[in-house]
């Protein structure tokens, strides 16, 4: 993958994981301390961020690096079932608890 490549990718998979979030531009480039204008052109693949940047948009979006680099993305309706699955398992593990703490 060429360097033009790689801007594409990382952009796509920060505008995914920003609308997974339901974060508007704003509000992302708020919480990562850098310009509407500049994650826009980040998102579009035209700018690369520095590795300070990236440090700051993965923890705004609270995610790993390696998962801005991955090439596949979960279809919408197994994000749905695993968000569920994900519940399910927490409470669980919650009724677990408490009632051992009982």
């Amino acid at each position: 993958m060429n360097a033009q490549g790689l801007r594409v990718l990382l952009g796509k998979r920060i505008l995914f994981h920003r609308k997974q979030r339901r974060f508007s531009q704003a509000v992302l480039a708020e919480k990562a301390d850098i310009s509407i204008t500049f994650l826009s052109q980040i998102e579009r693949g035209i700018k690369y961020p520095t590795s300070q940047t990236l440090s700051c948009i993965v923890n705004a979006l609270g995610v790993d690096v390696y998962e801005l680099f991955q090439k596949d993305e979960i279809p919408k309706e197994h994000q749905i079932l695993l968000a569920r699955f994900k519940n399910d398992v927490l409470k669980s593990v919650e009724a677990v608890y408490s009632a051992y703490e009982e």
